[in-house]
């Protein structure tokens, strides 16, 4: 029997979350010395970035639609001239060969 208990050696996983743990204060040293100490991310700074982002991303969409129903509205209304052209031009086309009255 060993007398070894379930904590008695270095695992993988400790090794692992060690060098892991490690790592992260060496970045966030890191960025503290080049950025300096107010300049730091912060989850604060993170979030608003995020809700800035979005609401440029919504006035772009925005724009975007607004551009889409002019366009539309263009073509539309350029249909609908073209069409009673040919309608006028069809009416001219039928009286010119209409039979005209005796009198």
């Amino acid at each position: 029997m060993s007398t070894a208990g379930p904590n008695a050696g270095i695992g993988l996983t400790t090794i692992s979350r060690t060098v892991a743990s490690l790592a992260v204060e060496v970045v966030h040293t890191l960025e503290r010395v080049v950025a300096g100490e107010g300049r730091v991310r912060t989850a604060r700074g993170n979030a608003w970035e995020a809700v800035c982002a979005d609401r440029a991303r919504a006035g772009q969409r925005a724009e975007l639609d607004r551009l889409v129903a002019e366009l539309a509205a263009t073509r539309a209304a350029a249909r609908d001239r073209q069409a009673s052209q040919d309608r006028r031009a069809a009416r001219d086309r039928h009286a010119a060969h209409a039979p005209q009255p005796v009198s």
